[in-house]
């Protein structure tokens, strides 16, 4: 999952991020660390950055 280096190009912080998905810090830190999480919050995640699912959820270039 690329959400980290998604965010970042959109310039968003986590904090921001938070406010606009609902979803707590403490679990976006622990999906950018972990690099999966439930289907549904990658669904919040992918509208908030707009882009797609499966952008979201390919294998990040590192």
């Amino acid at each position: 999952m690329r959400l980290k280096e998604m965010r970042k190009a959109a310039g968003l912080s986590v904090p921001k991020l938070v406010e606009i998905t609902g979803i707590p810090r403490r679990t976006i830190q622990e999906i950018e660390n972990r690099g999966d999480c439930m289907v549904s919050r990658a669904l919040k995640l992918a509208d908030a950055l707009g882009v797609t699912l499966n952008e979201l959820c390919e294998q990040s270039a590192e």
